[in-house]
């Protein structure tokens, strides 16, 4: 009797177990069907400006700069300039020692006397034979001259006209070395071409300078003007397409950290620089020029700057915050069924073939809907939204995870606005 009791107890305990193991394994699969909501964040479809603006880097040029180097070689003997002077148009900037220009002119000058004494002698050999032709031309037709002393004279004229000419260019050669002479001593002192700032000194008094008909010439200083400042900034190949001449720029310069200084491109590039060549750092520059408008600072050359151009402004547009627009691929187009070949070729380019979109998700009554849009210019913040959207909407702004990854059409969703900031900051 007591083991039939036993057995019945335990047939009791297991049916119990058995049931509540097939109601626990029942909810793991309900809840498992059940579709999960994500927690996401909104904002208003709204109308605004967008500016589109190319940021690039560079420094603080001058407009005009002079580099002030030597036509002739020799050694430094005045440099009443230094760093940071400014000076006048026609001040002196450099005197380089003259002996050596000073020789050769008196060479050439005494070269150009000896021939002019030349000259005179060959004028009056000339004048002689001359006369001589003539007389011996009369005594000829009077027949008291024979025909070889009638070619004798003749041959003596054109000599002395041939020596006579030949002295005349050898004078005029004389004349023009002594005009170079006088050039290359003048040109030992170096006046400023321009009223402007010593910006940069790179020789010294009593240093030997190369002039400019030997190779390049040393570079002695620069003289710029500061009062027409500009700011020459690289643009990376891919932006400077949206770069145009006339386009204003907001320039920060790091010494005025608080400060924004107002320019317009005046200068665009068009050939590139590229620099780290055939490496994984290769990157193509464009070098754009921006006249800086604002005088009210003191500027110096080489200091540095970060450029804002604004390469276009759209108004009372449609927009979006940039990080509700991803990218999906795009739905399908419905096969011809009644086409076996054409299903076949789809299906064998099925990878090939497939488009992706630009889409956003907007929220209504609790779930994602998928829409294509088709951007138009974006600033820091918002980018433009030529096509999809009427305005209005509630368009999901995150979480960047939300938005890239888990949503998709009909998704449904919790909007959490108060949680915005945070989890669109850590992607979350």
């Amino acid at each position: 009797m007591t083991n039939k009791k036993n057995k019945s107890k335990k047939i009791f305990v297991f049916s119990g177990i058995g049931i509540l193991l097939v109601i626990l394994i029942a909810a793991v699969v309900i809840g498992s069907k059940k579709e999960p909501v994500i927690v996401v964040q909104t904002e208003k479809v709204s109308r605004r400006t967008i500016t589109q603006v190319v940021t690039a880097s560079g420094n603080i040029q001058p407009e005009i700069i002079v580099k002030i180097t030597p036509e002739v070689s020799g050694e430094i003997i005045d440099l009443p300039v230094v760093e940071g002077q400014k000076v006048k148009k026609g001040q002196l900037l450099v005197k380089i020692r003259p002996d050596t220009y000073v020789a050769q002119l008196q060479q050439s000058q005494a070269y150009l006397q000896s021939q002019l004494a030349a000259v005179q002698l060959s004028k009056a050999n000339y004048q002689y034979a001359e006369a001589t032709y003539k007389r011996m031309q009369e005594l000829y037709k009077k027949q008291l001259a024979s025909d070889q002393d009638l070619e004798n004279s003749k041959t003596q004229y054109e000599v002395a006209k041939a020596q006579y000419q030949s002295a005349q260019a050898n004078v005029e050669q004389a004349q023009a070395q002594v005009k170079v002479a006088e050039d290359n001593l003048r040109k030992t002192t170096i006046h400023s071409p321009m009223d402007g700032i010593v910006s940069q000194l790179n020789s010294k008094l009593g240093e030997r300078v190369v002039g400019t008909s030997m190779m390049s010439g040393t570079e002695i200083m620069d003289i710029a003007d500061l009062g027409s400042m500009e700011a020459q900034v690289n643009v990376d190949e891919n932006d400077v397409v949206l770069v145009s001449v006339g386009d204003t720029a907001i320039l920060s310069v790091d010494a005025y950290p608080n400060k924004k200084i107002k320019g317009v491109v005046y200068q665009i590039a068009t050939t590139g620089t590229t620099t780290g060549a055939g490496t994984q750092e290769q990157v193509t520059n464009f070098l754009v020029k921006i006249h800086i408008t604002d005088k009210s600072i003191e500027l110096r050359p080489g200091m540095s700057v970060t450029a804002d151009i604004e390469t276009a402004t759209h108004k009372d547009v449609i927009a979006v915050p940039i990080q509700s627009v991803t990218i999906r691929t795009a739905k399908p187009q419905s096969p011809n069924h009644g086409d076996e070949n054409v299903q076949t070729a789809n299906s064998q380019t099925k990878k090939t073939s497939e488009k992706t979109e630009e889409v956003v998700f907007i929220v209504k009554n609790g779930v994602a809907k998928m829409v294509p849009v088709k951007r138009g210019i974006s600033d820091d913040n918002y980018t433009e939204i030529v096509s999809g959207l009427q305005g209005g909407e509630e368009v999901v702004s995150g979480s960047f995870k939300a938005i890239n990854r888990e949503l998709s059409d009909g998704s449904k969703v919790r909007i959490e606005n108060n949680r915005r900031s945070f989890a669109t900051a850590s992607g979350e």
